[in-house]
């Protein structure tokens, strides 16, 4: 396939992937939880579940992301040393995290002993992309990318200082989100080089879109169940 061919058809996965990102948002717009902190409604006891609930996705981002890179062969070697790459940046992100919650009145103990089930959505989450990423050369996680990514990027700040106003809270409770959204710029830049890379038949493009549509489903599942788990 000539070159000309391959970018016109990174060109459509963008647009299409554009589409999945608007609708996402749509969907995130119907989620009770965000939408009380859209009207400054957001409690500190939201905030604790919400960061509960949360961390044990973050935990599992960097063992998908892993698993991802090791499912790719030679062919791939330049987009598996990318993956590795990011999953070296974040793997430890929940660390972080678990501090905004001590630091917004919750105990360490509460969320060490949180575990993965108390959610459904972050069990079909993890569940999905674990197994799209066990498969050969999973090119399709990119779409995962663009979801989970994308959140940290073009929401993660505004949700910090929506919280900081609803809640009371400083900055030192929100460092989670303000470092994600400060930092997933970077990561989505190196994200469109990768579907330049992968994003070069019809079919990858269908693949990637698809994933991209079931993760934006799965995450919402998971907000949404923040207040409905365990």
């Amino acid at each position: 396939m000539s070159e000309a061919i391959k970018s016109e058809v990174a060109q459509q996965g963008l647009q299409a992937l554009m589409r999945v990102w608007f609708d996402f948002e749509r969907q995130l717009g119907r989620i009770p939880l965000l939408q009380r902190l859209q009207r400054g409604q957001f409690s500190l006891d939201d905030y604790q579940k919400l960061l509960l609930h949360w961390r044990q996705q973050v935990i599992e981002g960097s063992r998908w992301i892993s698993r991802c890179a090791s499912s790719f062969d030679r062919e791939y070697s330049d987009v598996r040393s990318a993956i590795i790459g990011h999953a070296r940046d974040e793997h430890r992100d929940y660390e972080m995290l678990e501090q905004d919650f001590v630091a917004a009145g919750g105990q360490l103990a509460a969320i060490h002993a949180a575990t993965r089930a108390a959610n459904i959505g972050s069990e079909a989450l993890h569940g999905f992309i674990m197994y799209r990423a066990s498969q050969p050369n999973p090119v399709d996680l990119v779409g995962a990318m663009w979801i989970i990514e994308g959140l940290g990027q073009k929401m993660a700040s505004s949700w910090a200082g929506q919280i900081e106003q609803a809640t009371g809270c400083d900055s030192n409770c929100t460092r989670f989100m303000r470092y994600h959204g400060s930092q997933d710029e970077h990561h989505m830049q190196e994200l469109y080089q990768l579907l330049d890379r992968v994003c070069s038949t019809p079919e990858q493009l269908a693949a990637i879109v698809r994933t991209a549509k079931v993760v934006a489903r799965l995450y919402c599942l998971q907000l949404e169940e923040v207040e409905h788990g365990q």
